[in-house]
């Protein structure tokens, strides 16, 4: 061992300047806060998105947009899909039930069936919505429409 190999031992030396010990630190006194003010002070917090008593810019920015809180989404079915599920699976009743089973839906979505594609199977269907078109053609192919 040799005085250039001595290192401290560790953890005993700190990564920064240590403020507010004692004025031979050279950081003492205000510690590096200055003096007075709110910022001097402990326990200062500034606000978030305070700009120095500046109007901020989330208050000088005009409001915009419109949330409608009745607005209800739901997951979409085609036509096009219930004729591939009758023809898989053989079914003449095509619910939430088979749907999750088939693994379209998980359960806790809405279902509205619209009427992209073609429809041939004699079907019952069950769901929470329809549109117009998907309701006529499920009718029109002899089968019932029944909201739940």
């Amino acid at each position: 061992m040799k005085l250039n190999n001595l290192k401290p031992a560790e953890g005993s030396t700190h990564s920064r300047r240590r403020i507010g010990r004692g004025p031979g630190s050279g950081l003492g006194g205000t510690s590096t806060r200055g003096h007075k003010g709110a910022k001097a002070r402990s326990g200062y917090k500034k606000k978030i998105g305070f700009e120095g008593g500046q109007m901020p810019l989330q208050r000088r920015l005009p409001k915009s947009g419109f949330k409608n809180i009745n607005h209800k989404e739901y997951f979409a079915v085609n036509l096009s899909t219930l004729q591939k599920l009758a023809e898989d699976k053989g079914l003449t009743k095509i619910g939430v039930e088979e749907l999750v089973a088939a693994g379209l839906t998980n359960g806790k979505e809405l279902v509205k069936i619209l009427g992209n594609g073609e429809l041939k199977a004699k079907v019952d269907v069950m769901a929470n919505a329809f549109s117009k078109t998907a309701e006529e053609a499920i009718k029109a192919v002899g089968g019932t429409a029944t909201i739940i």
